[in-house]
């Protein structure tokens, strides 16, 4: 029986949190996480603020900063924030802004129609996970400042004169390192979030400068395209308070919008086109408006990216909704209509016609309804009609007036549709001679005998001889082992019907028995982990990029939930008469030669199989002594242009890679 608690549970218990003492007691239910996804998530928030003021037409320039104390800046041109008392606060209304949750000008009244921002949550909880924050504000031609230190104020809002003609907002905080596990930002990451901006919003201009030095950004910086210039400093921002031309800087301005977007998209990916213009269209209704554009390549995957008032929807909506279901309206319509569907063929599926489909759906509307505080997903039903009426009517037009690219992207969807049937009867040949048969598993596992999910490990093990060893030296109660067989199908070069017929997939789809594409189904999982165990070298690099591809691509869900990991066996044992180290790296490796003194022997692990079951069970299997790296998502769209450029067919845009991001060691011992 637990111990009981003392019995003094009384309205003395009640915990009232002030002002934002609710945010730092609880930073994760205002921003998702205290890492580096988190803490990139405050310089969104602030952007966003001075996004909206672009969307209500009144802010033509935005500049973010990263200084050298890993603080971060973020000025733009627009009205700035209201310098009077507030009615209802009593207090100055930019404090209010700052110090108050769900305080802002995005709860129906007049001050913006269309909005992205928290509603009023975003700058107070900047201001409350930040050591400090700095605000110069001009507004009406006067100038205002204030300073906050760990949400509270710490100088006064202050008059300091005339703005001098100049008008806007200057935010400069600094995240609180005791709330955040990291607090340097990556330039890569804010200039991709910025870039996705800049393309939402056509002939904004965004500049992004870092402070900290031209090594840090150097690899990052890249040649501007398409309305992405290198700044002239003598370029004069309308704008307050800038601070000091930074080492690095780009300028983001796309007057093509959205289309851009797409170009960009498939530019990353060095990917083919099926038709040469990017199809663009667009709605409106009341005060809503809809925008499309889409291109198809010679891709076997499908990228469609859908944002609501610049949030980027990443699990959808009803607009993403009613885009695919009239794609797969209008292309069915006019392959009947022009006999490329005969009468006795079936419709072609949305899957068919989305194979190698790069779009981007972007609306904005007055009264956005989110599923979610991180608006994962739009809910506002009227979006769903807008965007289907507006894409039957647009892409009808663009197909009849464009009869070459229309039997293109006819021909690709048909093709697909070919592919999904040869995968289906792949699927049933298979099912016939009961290897995708749930009830049945591949011969080479070695099952667990735990049946609850979440307490089970499945390892995909390469090579026999290191599966054996696995085998000898598991926990069979809850480890199971599936060595691999064969050569891993590279998938972004094959289509579904493919993976049906590959000795190394079958068993993995078969042992985890959750079904892949269509048939996916994350409640028949069989292990809650699946870890990839394969040796430390080139080769096994290779084979963990090609499961890696294969469970991005067709069980996704796996990665994002968290079921993935990788194994980290050591590189090198260090023994000393009966003293044994384990290393896991070169540096470790000397640091247990210097610890263990003289009369060491250091001897490199070619691979697994060198290791006998105690050894591999020590280094790699033990919960209590093991290293295991889970695999995560955290930009969905970055991993998909690198497993594009890595695992494609096109060779020179890899070469490319490789040259821009290979670490070559020196002092090799061979």
């Amino acid at each position: 029986m637990a111990e009981q608690i003392p019995n003094h549970y009384d309205e003395n218990q009640i915990q009232v949190l002030e002002g934002l003492e609710a945010v730092r007691k609880r930073p994760g239910m205002y921003i998702g996480t205290t890492s580096s996804r988190g803490l990139h998530h405050l310089v969104y928030e602030i952007v966003d603020n001075a996004i909206d003021e672009a969307l209500a037409g009144y802010c033509e320039s935005i500049i973010v900063t990263l200084h050298t104390d890993n603080s971060v800046s973020v000025q733009d041109n627009g009205r700035g924030i209201p310098a009077g008392i507030h009615p209802k606060m009593g207090i100055p209304t930019l404090e209010v802004v700052y110090t108050v949750l769900h305080a802002g000008g995005k709860f129906g009244g007049e001050g913006y129609k269309i909005a992205g921002g928290l509603h009023g949550v975003g700058a107070s909880v900047v201001n409350a996970l930040s050591e400090w924050v700095e605000l110069d504000n001009c507004y009406e031609g006067e100038r205002y400042t204030e300073r906050f230190e760990r949400g509270k104020v710490a100088r006064a809002f202050a008059h300091i004169g005339s703005s001098e003609g100049k008008h806007g907002l200057y935010v400069r905080f600094k995240p609180d390192a005791d709330i955040f596990e990291e607090t340097v930002f990556d330039y890569t990451t804010v200039l991709n979030r910025l870039r996705e901006q800049a393309f939402l919003n056509a002939g904004v201009k965004i500049i992004l400068r870092d402070e900290r030095g031209a090594q840090i950004v150097s690899e990052a910086v890249e040649t501007p395209q398409d309305g992405e210039q290198e700044k002239n400093p003598s370029d004069s921002a309308p704008s307050i308070s800038a601070p000091t031309i930074g080492k690095e800087e780009v300028t983001l301005c796309y007057e093509g919008g959205i289309r851009s977007f797409v170009e960009h998209l498939n530019n990353v990916r060095r990917l083919a086109m099926i038709h040469p213009d990017v199809i663009y269209m667009r709605g409106e209704k009341n005060d809503s408006i809809a925008e499309v554009a889409m291109q198809y390549n010679d891709s076997y995957n499908e990228n469609v990216m859908s944002f609501a008032n610049n949030m980027h929807t990443i699990e959808g909506g009803t607009h993403e909704t009613g885009f695919k279901m009239a794609l797969t309206t209008v292309l069915n319509d006019y392959a009947r209509k022009h006999g490329i569907l005969k009468a006795d063929d079936k419709n072609l599926t949305g899957e068919d016609t989305r194979e190698g489909l790069c779009a981007v759906i972007s609306v904005k509307l007055t009264d956005a309804q989110f599923e979610s505080q991180t608006k994962a997903k739009l809910g506002n039903s009227e979006m769903r009609t807008l965007v289907a009426s507006m894409v039957t009517e647009k892409l009808t037009e663009y197909l009849e007036e464009n009869p070459s690219s229309a039997k293109q992207i006819l021909e690709k969807s048909l093709a697909a549709s070919r592919a999904r049937e040869a995968a289906r009867k792949a699927r049933e040949l298979t099912r016939r001679k009961s290897v995708l048969e749930g009830s049945t598993l591949p011969g080479k596992l070695a099952d667990c005998q735990e049946r609850r999910v979440e307490l089970t490990e499945l390892y995909l093990v390469e090579g026999d001889s290191a599966g054996g060893s696995a085998k000898s030296g598991r926990d069979s109660k809850f480890q199971a082992i599936l060595p691999l067989r064969g050569k891993v199908l590279n998938v972004e070069k094959s289509r579904l019907d493919k993976v049906y017929t590959n000795l190394s997939l079958i068993p993995i789809i078969q042992a985890l028995g959750c079904g892949i594409g269509e048939e996916f189904d994350i409640n028949k999982l069989r292990y809650g982990k699946i870890i990839l165990m394969a040796d430390a070298d080139v080769d096994g690099s290779h084979i963990r990029i090609l499961l890696l591809t294969f469970f991005f691509r067709h069980m996704r869900q796996l990665i994002d939930d968290g079921h993935i990991y990788l194994a980290q066996p050591p590189l090198y044992k260090i023994t000393k008469g009966k003293q044994i180290r384990y290393a896991f790296s070169d540096a470790e490796r000397d640091a247990a030669i210097a610890e263990l003194g003289g009369n060491v022997e250091a001897e490199r692990y070619k691979g697994l199989g060198e290791m006998d079951a105690e050894q591999l069970w020590d280094t790699t299997m033990n919960p209590e002594t093991r290293t295991l790296l889970k695999v995560n998502i955290e930009d969905a769209m970055a991993c998909d242009e690198t497993f594009s450029v890595l695992m494609g067919d096109k060779v020179e845009p890899r070469r490319e890679f490789i040259e821009q991001n290979a670490v070559y060691a020196t002092n090799l011992d061979i």
